[in-house]
């Protein structure tokens, strides 16, 4: 019997574990110090191309590709990706490590080893370098007088005078001192690291390239190159010009084209491309800016580097089943004519009642938002979209925030704190994971970036699988990521065996605390929860419209398409553009309001008719929201913009008054004329607009 053959995402977990023991045995070897530095940073290099490599192969990988079925296949290649992340973390701190210390007593071997690679490198090149030797002469003499040091790069900088810091975030230094350039910004401050390991910001027109000790190597080249040219030898000015382009390419070309290239330049590029990934936090954390506990927002990164993969817009459409011929979670009722009610493992109702003793970020930057990011968690994997509460804050309490504020109108979404979980997991542990966390802004760089503030974790059953009663929990808010354990967030009073029964009081009340309350809901609601997906996390105030959204999609999907395997271009503007409104919640306000006027002049019998109930809320999008998503003056939608954000408020409440006064004129909603008339300003045409594409949204 011939053996069976493995599936393309078997054959990258095997590669992952067989990178995962190169890994390890390297980090042995490092700690063991079996081997030369230089020998355990090349293995490094090699290990991290491997993994980057895998994962990138990894990402591109779908279920389409498997040879068989492969049960929980997302969930499989998730485990796979996360394992890479980890390992090319482990990785990169160690080639930091590992890497060369730049101008130092050690500077003249890197730059003996990494002018022998480059001479080995160049050999290749010679034949081509010598069609072009003679044309080039005057150019070469002219760029090697420009050189830079071969041992440090373009990012190694002497300092040309004195330099006391004004303010905290600045790094002093004195004449003549070596400084490693993290990274350069346009407004002439750029981040720089001491031989001590100190880090702060430098003026850039106190700094010159290249350092004394590369000055002096610089010379002593150009001696020999002048005694090569009485020789009548060309070689070694040919080594030079290649490794001068080699240096040069490496500060402007690509990382797509320093791997086309297939050079490997020095090993100063590595660690120039791990110090410039480095954010505003990174550097907030390393000066000692930010309270101990906090940490790039784990979250947040999810947000930004996975796409729509965590946002609601994507768990709001349709999930095909392992057959990918019908649906998961959407079905027809026969006798009804609705879309079936479906009970799920935990559906929970929960409000967010306040934050306590939640230390402030530092000196130096402007808080933009504090918010909390929650989602489903089983402790190691997220199993639902990511949804955003803002919280309110007072400056009178710094270190309390709460939530679901008191107001005239209609909440907005964004600050509303009663949310509702829908999560059919099996996994024992499956809880609520709470990220508090605050978008700021640098003041002496404008550079923006994310924190977390700590995070908690409600478990959602008990040890017995039963579901946790409507009470009030007081949840302790832990230091660090989800992933790390017992990391404390800097709190008033240390952490210790306090004597008495008073102090033991005292420092519990000063410990960061989360408020969170279970509660439960009107038979309405339930019902309508019922509609929704399988995974959801949203407020509960946006339900009924979301239920709407369910309707619309079973009747269009599981009714009005000719066969169940069509998978033609389906003609809806609601269904194609209803799904952005989760990921911008002043426009998915815009539209509660527009349904909540539109229902003021229902009687109770159209609200109880389902199908003029979906005819009243086709009109309604249209002649809002939908009319919104495509108009010129409304600014793109940005996380944490105050100006942004007060332009879109007024364009949209502007938009939607306007779009009433027309209403009320003809008597008639969401009708053609309203894109017609020149009053109103409109984006060009893009079938996109219109087109429902099942096999691009569905899950």
């Amino acid at each position: 019997m011939p053996p069976k053959r493995k599936g393309p995402l078997q054959l990258v977990k095997r590669e992952v574990d067989e990178i995962r023991k190169q890994v390890d045995s390297l980090v042995k070897d490092v700690q063991s110090q079996d081997g030369s530095t230089e020998d355990s940073f090349r293995r490094c290099q090699e290990v991290q191309m491997s993994a980057e490599k895998t994962l990138k192969r990894l990402k591109k990988l779908t279920k389409a590709d498997e040879l068989a079925p492969v049960g929980n296949y997302d969930q499989r290649k998730q485990e796979e990706e996360r394992r890479l992340q980890d390992m090319l973390e482990r990785i990169n701190t160690l080639s930091l490590e590992l890497s060369p210390p730049g101008p130092s007593t050690t500077a003249g071997d890197v730059s003996k080893e990494d002018g022998e690679d480059n001479e080995d490198e160049d050999d290749d090149d010679d034949d081509e370098d010598e069609s072009d030797d003679d044309d080039d002469d005057d150019d070469k003499e002219e760029k090697q007088a420009l050189k830079p040091p071969s041992q440090s790069g373009p990012r190694i900088y002497t300092v040309l005078s004195d330099f006391k810091g004004e303010q905290e975030g600045d790094l002093s230094v004195q004449r003549g001192e070596v400084l490693r350039i993290i990274r350069m910004t346009t407004d002439g401050w750029w981040l720089a690291q001491d031989s001590k390991g100190n880090r702060g910001v430098v003026p850039k027109t106190y700094l010159k390239m290249g350092s004394g000790v590369g000055d002096e190597g610089e010379d002593e080249d150009d001696d020999n190159d002048e005694d090569d040219e009485k020789d009548n030898s060309n070689d070694e000015n040919e080594e030079e010009e290649s490794e001068e382009e080699e240096d040069q390419d490496d500060e402007e070309l690509t990382d797509d084209k320093e791997k086309q290239s297939g050079t490997s330049h020095s090993n100063w590029g590595t660690v120039r491309k791990a110090l410039t990934e480095l954010d505003a936090t990174d550097v907030l954390s390393a000066m000692g800016a930010i309270p101990s506990g906090f940490r790039p927002s784990t979250l947040n990164k999810l947000l930004v580097e996975e796409g729509v993969a965590y946002r609601g817009s994507h768990y709001v459409q349709p999930e095909l089943s392992q057959s990918q011929l019908s649906f998961s979670d959407l079905f027809l009722d026969p006798d009804t004519g609705r879309v079936r009610a479906r009970q799920v493992r935990i559906c929970v109702c929960f409000t967010l009642w306040s934050c306590r003793m939640i230390p402030t970020p530092g000196v130096g930057v402007q808080v933009l938002s504090r918010h909390i990011r929650l989602c489903a968690f089983n402790g190691t994997q997220v199993l639902s979209n990511i949804h955003t509460v803002r919280a309110t804050y007072n400056s009178k309490s710094p270190k309390t925030w709460s939530f679901s504020p008191k107001m005239t109108g209609i909440l907005p979404a964004l600050l509303d704190g009663d949310c509702f979980l829908r999560c059919n997991s099996a996994s024992p542990n499956l809880g609520i994971l709470f990220e508090l966390g605050v978008t700021f802004i640098r003041n002496s760089t404008g550079e923006r970036g994310d924190l977390s503030c700590g995070w908690a974790f409600l478990k959602l059953t008990d040890d017995a699988g039963n579901p946790l009663p409507n009470r009030t929990y007081e949840l302790p808010v832990n230091g660090g990521t989800p992933y790390e354990k017992d990391v404390t967030v800097e709190a008033s009073v240390t952490r210790g065996s306090p004597a008495g029964v008073f102090q033991q009081l005292l420092q519990a009340r000063r410990q960061p605390k989360l408020l969170v309350k279970i509660k439960s809901v009107n038979s309405r609601i339930r019902a309508q929860l019922s509609l929704l997906p399988n995974s959801l996390l949203h407020c509960l105030s946006c339900v009924h419209l979301l239920a709407l959204h369910r309707q619309l999609l079973t009747d269009t999907l599981l009714m009005d398409r000719p066969t169940m395997q069509n998978a033609d271009l389906i003609c809806n503007p609601v269904l194609s553009t209803f799904p952005e409104l989760l990921d911008q919640p002043d426009l998915l306000d815009a539209l509660r309001s527009a349904w909540l006027d539109a229902e003021i002049h229902m009687s109770r019998a159209h609200k109880r008719d389902l199908s003029y109930l979906k005819q009243e809320f086709v009109k309604v999008y249209m002649s809002s929201v939908y009319f919104l998503l495509h108009s010129p003056s409304l600014p793109c939608h940005r996380w944490a913009d105050p100006p942004s954000e007060e332009q879109r408020a007024r364009v949209i409440y502007s938009t939607l008054d306007a779009l009433k006064h027309t209403q009320h004129t003809t008597g008639q909603s969401g009708g053609p004329e309203v894109f017609l008339d020149p009053m109103h300003q409109h984006l060009a045409f893009d079938v996109s607009e219109l087109t429902f594409d099942l096999l691009c949204v569905a899950r």
